[in-house]
């Protein structure tokens, strides 16, 4: 049976739904249900999400399909088409990144108004906030939404707000953009969790995803970066059981560790909250870390973490 293509991108729609790594099929069916109201478009940004590179559409039932598509700061074009199995072709084309994807199409500019200036943030402002956005990235898991967010409000105290919100994208845009160039020079399979890229080599990616899916088959529910600490994680885990008989996670204080160089410990258990079902979901982390190329020190003790000492940290950025 074919396996349907998998595109690197991300698909938002009117009604809040956002879908992840569609399939071209998928796609196709988002274009035919669009015109409804409440649902009327969809914006698509690659995987990882570049800042200013996006394409997106508008159609109301009965009316044109308004394809535009923006290629940096500068570049923003539009066009109006009636057909929309063209629509779904072009959208697939520069999902795919194709060259002359956009070709046969009379384009024309997009007027974005006038340029917001942004004034600089001050040193000492500027290099508290590049400090945390850093952290944040080296972990890997939090959107460019998510970053600037934090960025804006890591310095606020009462009513003072250093860094307003068009400083902060602003910052975390560049940050993001130097995080991407250095995840080209990445090689090989590497430890945290993570997605593949577009065309990544068969386990060329996280050891720790390839753990944590096994796990996740033989009925261990498997989490990165649950949870604010290990109590929330502990209390929180219970939501995603999901017919699960055990579980491992770890959480964002761990993650930030692993990121800066150290450690990483997972938490485990089992849901019927006995030691002897404790002890056994360790076990089966600890094999299902081995197989994928990890060291687990653990030492038996359902009261202890499972640890992982000095991992690679480079998590892909998937926002």
């Amino acid at each position: 049976m074919a396996i349907d293509e998998v595109l690197a991108v991300k698909a938002e729609t009117e009604n809040w739904q956002t879908h992840t790594r569609i399939s071209v099929p998928g796609l196709r069916e988002l274009v035919e249900r669009i015109g409804g109201t409440g649902d009327r478009f969809l914006v698509i940004q690659q995987i990882p999400d570049i800042p200013d590179v996006l394409v997106q559409v508008w159609h109301e039932r009965g009316g044109d399909y308004r394809l535009e598509h923006r290629r940096g700061e500068d570049e923003f074009f539009g066009t109006n088409l009636t057909d929309r199995s063209r629509v779904a072709d072009l959208l697939t084309g520069w999902a795919r990144q194709l060259d002359g994807w956009d070709a046969g199409v009379d384009w024309e500019p997009v007027d974005l108004g006038p340029r917001e200036e942004v004034p600089e943030l001050p040193d000492e402002v500027r290099e508290k906030v590049e400090e945390r956005v850093r952290l944040s990235l080296r972990c890997g898991y939090d959107s460019r939404k998510v970053l600037a967010e934090t960025a804006e409000h890591y310095l606020v105290e009462g009513d003072e707000r250093p860094v307003s919100g068009a400083q902060a994208r602003q910052l975390v845009d560049r940050l993001w953009l130097e995080r991407l160039a250095e995840q080209e020079a990445w090689e090989g399979v590497t430890d945290p969790m993570g997605v593949p890229p577009a065309r990544a080599k068969p386990r060329a990616w996280g050891r720790l995803a390839l753990a944590f899916g096994a796990l996740e088959e033989t009925g261990i529910t498997a989490r990165e970066d649950f949870g604010c600490c290990r109590g929330c994680g502990t209390t929180e885990i219970g939501a995603e059981r999901e017919g699960a008989r055990g579980f491992v996670f770890f959480h964002r204080q761990v993650t930030e560790h692993a990121a800066d160089g150290h450690g990483l410990s997972l938490y485990y258990g089992g849901f019927g909250d006995s030691a002897e079902t404790t002890t056994a979901v360790g076990h089966e982390v600890v094999t299902a870390l081995t197989a994928a190329g990890l060291s687990g020190v653990w030492d038996g003790n359902p009261d202890k973490a499972i640890e992982l000492t000095s991992p690679t940290w480079h998590k892909r950025l998937v926002g």
